[in-house]
């Protein structure tokens, strides 16, 4: 590990609620976005493989995950405050097939690759639960100010032929106004705890494994320093 990300996993605190809120609800059209340009950039590259076309666009579709895994990162620190080492090792100096091989054979590329293509059906079940959990804890708490503008300045829930309760007055709304603000808290709470979990899931699969960063301690300690280059 590296001194930086020593230092942030030690002062690594909670997520911000107001980052948490933005990430998450970023997350479903990011996931959108990334599921399809994948799916449709793949295949047509697997479609035009045999005539050699392919080949430059799924070499373009390597180099876009990974430099998207890079802002990735970078979203994850400034909205969630995780820092996520780079995983990937040093490429050789030689030629360009050696380079594209150590690119292909480093499972930090296929772990990004996985990452866009969970964050679709991740970024569902988060924007589903959080706009769910947010719009029910609003709609309760602010019940005593906007039930006079309803139809008739009568709230039915769930329905107007099918009431199970009905708010017609401030004192009638009061205890669904006090469910409402509890609901708050807890969608608060949620809302932290959804982010650190994905931000947990992005370290597991953005960062680098255990094996992978002993590799990458080994490789920078085989980096010669300027001494012994002047030397």
């Amino acid at each position: 590990m590296s001194s930086l990300a020593a230092e942030r996993e030690l002062s690594r605190s909670d997520p911000s609620f107001g980052g948490s809120l933005v990430y998450l609800l970023m997350n479903l059209p990011m996931g959108i976005l990334a599921f399809a340009l994948l799916m449709s950039f793949i295949w047509l590259g697997i479609g035009t493989a045999v005539v050699w076309i392919g080949l430059p666009i799924l070499a373009l579709v390597i180099l876009s995950v990974r430099g998207a895994a890079r802002m990735e990162r970078a979203r994850v620190y400034a909205l969630l405050d995780r820092y996520i080492d780079l995983p990937y090792l040093p490429l050789p100096v030689a030629g360009q097939s050696v380079r594209w091989k150590a690119r292909l054979k480093d499972r930090s590329t296929w772990r990004d690759l996985g990452y866009f293509f969970v964050l679709f059906p991740v970024g569902i079940i988060e924007f589903v639960l959080v706009t769910a959990f947010w719009s029910t804890s609003l709609g309760l708490a602010g019940l005593p100010i906007y039930y006079r503008f309803l139809p008739d300045g009568v709230y039915r829930f769930p329905s107007w032929d099918v009431p199970w309760f009905t708010v017609d007055s401030t004192i009638s709304a009061l205890p669904w106004a006090a469910l409402g603000v509890l609901c708050v808290a807890l969608s608060v709470a949620l809302t932290k705890a959804l982010a650190g979990a994905h931000a947990r899931l992005a370290t597991a699969l953005l960062g680098p494994t255990h094996a992978q960063r002993r590799r990458l301690e080994d490789s920078w300690s085989g980096v010669p320093t300027m001494s012994t280059v002047n030397g």
